[in-house]
């Protein structure tokens, strides 16, 4: 290619890209154009949701639970090594039997004259701590098995089986299944506006379809900087596709009173 052939295939290159580039800077113009600065955002939470930690330190012994994966409330999701605590809860019961025989002679001997009233009390007493001795390691050794507090699915794991935790290290992030909440904030001047029970519609970015949904909580308390008002709504029906995390737009009609 001669040095003319060349200096006409660049000017055609640069040519075809600034049509492009005006191309796709008009695109992104419609783009934000229908993006409208006042919309209403809409996140959708789950009712409950929570991390599990470790409740003492310990090894990890078991970790049974899958990201994504289904639990019934109560279900055990982790264990901890317990032989330390199965030990002290043995020796509190040794101790505890070892009171009541001690108890159980002092009591025939003060039947028989041969001890006094205070050291029936005393021996008493030795049984009352020894009991509180028994329950203190039973709870100790309860802390060993971490439970789902209620049904959900597991979002998030970040702790791995036969791993060293401390007490408090989070194990496990879990989110209720069912009713999902709507979070939104809406504009301050709309506060006399909106009340328990009003209606509205959300489009979901997810899933590009509209739902039913209502107010079911309004803040005390205005957004002094912002200017917003913060709202709590539930779906009028359930909707399976949908999932916590999700957004979307609300669309609210207060052309009514608000209904």
């Amino acid at each position: 290619m001669n040095r003319l052939g060349t200096l006409f295939f660049f000017k055609l290159r640069w040519i075809a890209g600034l049509f492009l580039l005006g191309s796709s800077t008009g695109s992104y113009a419609q783009q934000l154009d229908r993006i409208d600065p006042d919309s209403i955002r809409v996140l959708l939470s789950p009712a409950m949701e929570t991390t599990l930690v470790a409740p003492m330190q310990g090894v990890l012994a078991s970790l049974d639970v899958s990201l994504g994966g289904a639990v019934k409330a109560g279900q055990e999701l982790a264990t901890l090594d317990c032989t330390e605590p199965d030990a002290r809860f043995q020796l509190a019961e040794a101790e505890l039997e070892s009171s009541l025989m001690v108890m159980g002679v002092k009591k025939r001997l003060r039947e028989l004259t041969a001890a006094g009233d205070l050291e029936v009390v005393l021996a008493q007493a030795e049984v009352e701590r020894a009991r509180a001795g028994v329950a203190l390691a039973e709870a100790q050794r309860d802390k060993c098995r971490i439970s789902s507090p209620f049904a959900g699915r597991i979002v998030r794991i970040h702790a791995k089986p036969f791993q060293g935790v401390e007490a408090g290290t989070p194990l496990v992030e879990l989110v209720s299944d069912g009713h999902l909440k709507l979070r939104l904030n809406v504009p301050s001047n709309l506060v006399t506006s909106i009340r328990i029970g009003t209606r509205f519609s959300v489009d979901i970015d997810e899933t590009g379809k509209r739902y039913e949904a209502q107010v079911t909580a309004i803040n005390a308390k205005v957004d002094a900087v912002a200017q917003t008002l913060e709202l709590e709504a539930a779906l009028l029906n359930v909707h399976p596709e949908l999932l916590s995390g999700m957004s979307g737009v609300a669309q609210f009609s207060l052309n009514m009173g608000g209904q």
